[in-house]
């Protein structure tokens, strides 16, 4: 066995006549892989003009030589380091703390962490959660790493204001300053000018790389490295995903194959909602990352499809009558890990037929049996779903499954025709949050009050 398997993925359940009704053999080698070359074309060239930064990201050895330097030095100094970011700033670091660090990782003593710090993500401005956590941790055993690559991010910024004032009525104000790190852009913005003023150390996110595709950025790495994850196993698991995406010839590229099958559910048979279902809780976060990655980068111009992030076996008791039984309009991604340990279950109770199946057997088989049965029961009634398949929760298997999703996303954008790398339609609330927040050169707008008479 290789030391590093690939990521598998199996789509038999998108195919007809495995499932009734699905993609017929002759669309797949035609039609599809034509429009597919076509978008992998406009993705080449956009990259080729610079402007897709996350496809170079595995291959950035100066990034990482940073990110280590300060992640072993400076990071080591603190118990907790506490993200402030939102969006792709926040997601990127919960999902490969979740995933890599493991289950209950802030839980566990300075021994169980070997001594690497406890990683918490702050996204939400809410006032009840920023003040629980500060008054949880230690000034003097904190650092604050403030990710906006704007540096205009109202929420971070908001947090960051907060937070420092916290710090520096704790240890005071030349103290604060070494108990903060920014990632932002490499030459503008409030944090960088406020870093070069008062000699903040930072790190910096690529120029061509969105917040959400940033995942394998020094807005990822530092928090995970500070944890003691080994993030070049990181890259090199998303390098080895991104030379098998080279392949114009759509059977021979994964992420084709992913974003063509899910394009062409959505717009020839009406599959608009797209859930997520990872079987594993170290994914869970990974499926809100995915949510966010498809969502902002295909929902655009009335169209795109409904990203839901769900979480298996948990949501068979929430999500599967609907998805078996409900509106013909979705398609489940699972997602499944090989485990080298499991729980074993105890045989005890043998005279009551409804317990004594079990004993024998472990959780984790469990959890693998229960996901390949619903996928099957969803095929059986002509439900599409596909499967992503992990060689464990390592580094390089997520760098894997981080990297297809993000490579699947702009091809998508390619099918779908539009622009995968903006994100215009937020921009409207942040320029009437500003207006509203007093900030300069931004008019306050009235709000619609609405009608009284609705009021309830």
């Amino acid at each position: 066995m290789p030391e590093h398997p690939d990521i598998r993925i199996d789509v038999s359940n998108m195919m007809a006549p495995h499932l009734p009704g699905g993609t017929e053999r002759a669309a797949f080698e035609g039609g599809m892989a034509d429009r597919f070359g076509r978008a992998f074309d406009e993705v080449a060239l956009r990259r080729k003009r610079g402007e897709m930064g996350f496809f170079d990201l595995p291959y950035a050895s100066e990034t990482v030589d940073q990110v280590e330097g300060l992640a072993n030095g400076f990071g080591q100094w603190f118990e907790d380091v506490v993200v402030l970011g939102i969006g792709g700033s926040g997601l990127g670091s919960l999902t490969l703390r979740d995933a890599l660090c493991g289950p209950l990782w802030n839980e566990r003593s300075d021994e169980k962490r070997d001594h690497f710090p406890r990683l918490r993500i702050i996204d939400n401005p809410d006032p009840d959660t920023v003040r629980a956590l500060l008054d949880h941790l230690d000034p003097a055993r904190t650092l604050f790493n403030v990710v906006s690559k704007s540096g205009s991010t109202a929420e971070t910024m908001a947090q960051y204001l907060a937070t420092r004032d916290w710090v520096e009525r704790g240890l005071g104000e030349d103290e604060a300053r070494g108990h903060f790190l920014f990632t932002t852009d490499p030459g503008r913005g409030a944090l960088r000018q406020i870093a070069e003023s008062e000699g903040i150390p930072t790190l910096s996110v690529p120029e061509n790389v969105g917040g959400r595709f940033s995942v394998l950025s020094s807005v990822g790495l530092f928090p995970a490295a500070a944890c003691g994850v080994d993030v070049r196993a990181l890259l090199a698991g998303a390098a080895a995903m991104e030379a098998r995406c080279r392949s114009r010839k759509l059977v021979d590229n994964p992420a084709g194959v992913l974003a063509a099958l899910l394009h062409a559910a959505h717009t020839e048979s009406g599959r608009s909602v797209h859930v997520f279902m990872p079987y594993a809780d170290r994914l869970r976060s990974l499926a809100l990352w995915f949510q966010q990655l498809w969502a902002e980068s295909l929902g655009k111009e009335g169209g795109g499809p409904t990203p839901l992030a769900s979480v298996g076996a948990t949501d068979q008791h929430s999500l599967l009558q609907l998805l078996m039984e409900g509106p013909r309009d979705k398609v489940v991604l699972f997602a499944g890990i090989e485990r080298e340990d499991d729980v074993d279950i105890p045989e005890r109770h043998p005279e009551m037929p409804g317990l004594a199946y079990l004993g024998g057997h472990g959780l984790g088989e469990l959890l693998d049996v229960e996901r390949a049965a619903t996928a099957e029961a969803l095929r059986r009634e002509g439900r599409a779903n596909l499967s992503i398949q992990l060689p464990g929760v390592t580094p390089h298997a997520l760098g894997q499954s981080l990297m297809l999703l993000q490579i699947a996303t702009v091809y998508a954008g390619g099918l779908y025709g539009v622009d995968p790398l903006d994100q215009p339609g937020v921009e409207l609330g942040k320029t009437l949050t500003y207006g509203l927040m007093g900030r300069d050169g931004f008019e306050a707008p009235e709000l619609d009050a609405g009608d009284p008479r609705w009021r309830f």
